[in-house]
């Protein structure tokens, strides 16, 4: 028996069960849900049908959060790496092409390895960043959003920055629903988007709102330096999690 995408029973229920973790952690630290869910995919099936419905699950997911985090989302923030991500898109999939996707994620999880060690060890950014910086940033994510992580240098550079973790959380939710908005057009165009992308959405809906609620109530209760070192751990560990993907691919 197949279901959505050819999928066999064990393979969707192993798959939800990614959904349910990497919601909780998208309901805790505001991002991470995409290249969580995209690295378990890949150890089980081709992920790359399932990219859309990624995309689109973080936007749902926004709509279950809005209401907690408005009064905390830095918008210049947003509309600078916004803007930088909007750049960049139009070429990131020539360039995971050209290069090839396995590059692209090896070269993108070994930066984020770096600099997350980096972080681990208390290290931030003295000086505030301007409009340009967070552009540039944007260039760069919006460059990895083909390949489904681009929150990750986004992330890091946020972490490396004096950031209330509300502030933090809110502009990390609404910045990867802008991308991912701007990003869905061009896999519909790319044929990625069918009728499949629209039941499993469906499907996913109770999973995305169960594990939101639960990562949002964990957020409620986290202490400012708890909420860094999770959001310095989980760069880690997806960094690593990108690299095993491709070794174990080779």
């Amino acid at each position: 028996m197949s279901l959505l995408f050819d999928l066999g029973p064990g393979t969707a229920a192993a798959l939800a069960f990614a959904l349910l973790g990497a919601a909780y952690v998208r309901g805790y630290s505001g991002f991470g849900f995409s290249a969580i869910f995209i690295a378990f995919a890949a150890l089980v099936t081709n992920p790359l049908p399932l990219i859309p419905v990624v995309f689109a699950c973080e936007v749902l997911m926004t709509v279950f959060q809005a209401r907690g985090i408005r009064g905390h989302v830095d918008w210049r923030r947003v509309l600078w790496l916004l803007l930088g991500a909007a750049i960049a898109l139009p070429f990131s999939v020539s360039v995971i092409l050209s290069v090839g996707e396995e590059t692209a994620r090896i070269t993108i999880s070994a930066i984020i390895l770096v600099l997350s060690l980096v972080l681990l060890t208390g290290w931030t950014l003295k000086t505030r960043i301007g409009p340009l910086g967070h552009g540039g940033v944007g260039v760069i994510s919006g460059a990895c959003n083909s390949a489904g992580i681009g929150g990750l240098p986004v992330a890091a550079f946020m972490s490396a920055q004096p950031m209330e973790a509300a502030v933090f959380r809110a502009t990390m939710i609404v910045y990867l629903t802008g991308l991912d908005l701007i990003t869905l057009p061009w896999l519909w165009a790319g044929g990625l988007v069918t009728w499949d992308t629209v039941k499993a959405l469906a499907m996913a809906f109770p999973i995305l709102g169960l594990g939101i609620w639960l990562g949002s109530r964990q957020f409620l209760s986290a202490s400012p330096s708890t909420f860094r070192r999770f959001a310095v751990m989980l760069l880690l560990t997806l960094s690593v999690l990108g690299l095993l993907r491709v070794v174990l691919r080779m």
